[in-house]
This record gives structure tokens, sequence and C-alpha cells, in this order.
């Protein structure tokens, strides 16, 4: 029950459109069957301590530059899971992200059945605006993707 790299849905371009940077990485798992809002609780609702190690030195990098530290509120009213304030939900697809000066970036989880599996999918869109933008990324990227397979393992946990 390992995470695995997928193509991202072509489809959710369209929830951020213009967007230089989409990954995704699934994980196959036995029933029970979850919704999009369970497993995405599962997953971002905590992080492991080397993960909550490093968003606090990210934060701390950061402040002087005048981006986020804390999530914004909802603008939805779905609440806020982990960091990421929760953008739009059904029962297979639940969306968080914002934007903010230096880019934008939405995380989508998504929930498929394939053959007598259920498939979690984590997939990262991100919209730069800046060269402060194209900076923080090209650093976060050797960590996000170790995170998020770290983090989409946490689909399976009860």
């Amino acid at each position: 029950m390992n995470t695995i790299a997928v193509d991202p849905d072509a489809g959710l371009a369209r929830l951020l459109p213009g967007a230089q940077f989409a990954d995704a990485y699934a994980l196959d798992m036995a029933p029970p069957k979850l919704d999009a809002r369970r497993a995405a609780e599962r997953i971002m609702a905590r992080s492991p301590r080397w993960i909550a190690t490093l968003l606090a030195l990210r934060n701390l990098v950061v402040a002087p530059f005048g981006l986020h530290t804390r999530p914004p509120s909802s603008p939805s009213g779905l609440g806020v899971l982990g960091i990421f304030p929760v953008l739009s939900q059904t029962p297979d697809r639940l969306v968080a992200g914002f934007d903010d000066s230096h880019l934008d970036f939405r995380v989508v989880v998504d929930i498929s059945r394939i053959s007598e599996r259920q498939r979690v999918t984590l997939t990262t869109l991100v919209l730069t605006h800046n060269r402060l933008g194209r900076a923080y990324l090209a650093a976060v990227l050797p960590f996000h993707r170790v995170i998020v397979r770290a983090m989409l393992r946490q689909a399976r946990e009860a």
C-alpha cells in the first residue's frame, strides 16, 4: 500500500487556471470507504513531527517577506484542515488552498473506486506570480514530494 505518482487529472486545471506546477499521488487501499472530507481529515488534520518542524522553519524564513504563516479562514465557511482552508467539497472531492502575493495553490483530495479497492488521490496545483513565488516553489519542491507521500499514507490510518 505505497503511494504512487500518477498523472494529475487534466480537468483540475480549471481549479487554478494558468497553474505552472501540478503533481498527483495516489494510494490504493481496501475498504472501509472514505468520503473526500474524511480522507482529507486523515491526510491534513495532523502532521508527523518532522513535517511540523519543517513547517515551523518555513514560517520563520518566510515571515520577513510578508507571506502567510497561518492559514487564512475558509472563504467557503467549510473550515480549515491543518493549514489548508477548505474551498469546496463533495463526497468525492475536497478542494483546499489559498491565494497569496507570491503564489496561489490548491490541494485536491479525490476518492474513486479501483476494482475492489478505494483510491485516494492527492493533487497539488501551484500558480506563481513573481520571482519570489518561483524561488519559493523551487525551494520547497524537494520537500513537497516527500511530505505529500507521507501525508497521503495517513489516509489509511484509523
